[in-house]
């Protein structure tokens, strides 16, 4: 699925704007909300949602990373920081989101056309033409070392800037992407390292946890050379989507929001206790 174009012809564009932090609060609230989206856009074959959203100073932990051997200090270690720290309800480890980091989903209906690679292999071919101006340089492998490494990891000359994960509900497809835009990279990196060491995940014996290491993540902008924004991008996106229509969730969707907005917070007092 490398043609995005070709899938995304034909198909109404549909915007949903969460960037600022205060609509929604906790980053619970955006893994509610992309599954509600989910469900409405499942049951069509012509509409496509893109959900812009950025959650301040929060990590972001896989379900795997709540089953550490010590992770109530690990959270604790997070939290002392002044971070939020939540669980998804997608696949994937340790994030972090901040100001300077834009997150955005595609919500896309299940078809035949749509493997298990499709949704990946659909955003890494739209962010690479999103910034080809600036880079010709984009790649997607797994960068070992980084956080949260996957097959799907998007760097430049080897170091990490954007991870995409992927989830299917009731015949929807989220397909998201964190890209760390401004900041430091290795930083940001340095207290996912700490929050493992903290968590003593050279202890744990069913998972081996990522070590990671700081000089394997960069943002965008120390990559490129170019000061690159949030803002920026989110106009770089619409620029590609073309034609759009802006609508937040409906009343429906606010309903599913709701019910799965409780399974998130049920999903985090199970997994942080």
């Amino acid at each position: 699925m490398k043609d995005w174009k070709q899938f995304f012809k034909d198909k109404q564009v549909r915007i949903v704007d969460h960037r600022d932090p205060e609509v929604l609060g906790t980053a619970m609230a955006s893994f509610a909300v992309d599954d509600a989206l989910c469900e409405s856009v499942g049951r069509s074959t012509d509409t496509i949602a893109c959900r812009f959203w950025v959650h301040d100073n929060t990590v972001v932990l896989g379900i795997l990373d709540s089953r550490l051997p010590d992770v109530d200090n690990a959270v604790l270690f997070l939290q002392e920081k002044g971070y939020d720290v939540v669980v998804r309800n997608s696949g994937g480890l340790a994030v972090v989101l901040d100001q300077d980091v834009l997150n955005f989903s595609f919500i896309l209906p299940d078809s035949k056309e749509m493997g298990i690679h499709s949704g990946y292999e659909l955003m890494t071919a739209f962010v690479q033409d999103m910034y080809r101006d600036v880079t010709g340089g984009i790649e997607a492998f797994e960068v070992v070392g980084s956080y949260c490494p996957g097959d799907y990891d998007l760097s430049i000359g080897g170091k990490k800037f954007a991870g995409i994960s992927q989830r299917r509900v009731k015949k929807g497809i989220a397909v998201q992407i964190y890209l760390c835009m401004r900041g430091s990279g290795v930083e940001r990196a340095e207290m996912i390292r700490d929050f493992y060491l903290e968590g003593l995940a050279s202890e744990a014996e069913r998972f081996d946890y990522p070590e990671v290491v700081p000089d394997t993540m960069r943002s965008l902008s120390d990559l490129v050379g170019v000061e690159m924004t949030v803002e920026d991008s989110i106009v770089r996106v619409l620029n590609m989507l073309g034609d759009v229509v802006f609508e937040d969730l409906a009343r429906d969707e606010l309903m599913i929001f709701e019910k799965r907005m409780q399974q998130m917070i049920d999903r985090n007092q199970k997994a942080l206790k």
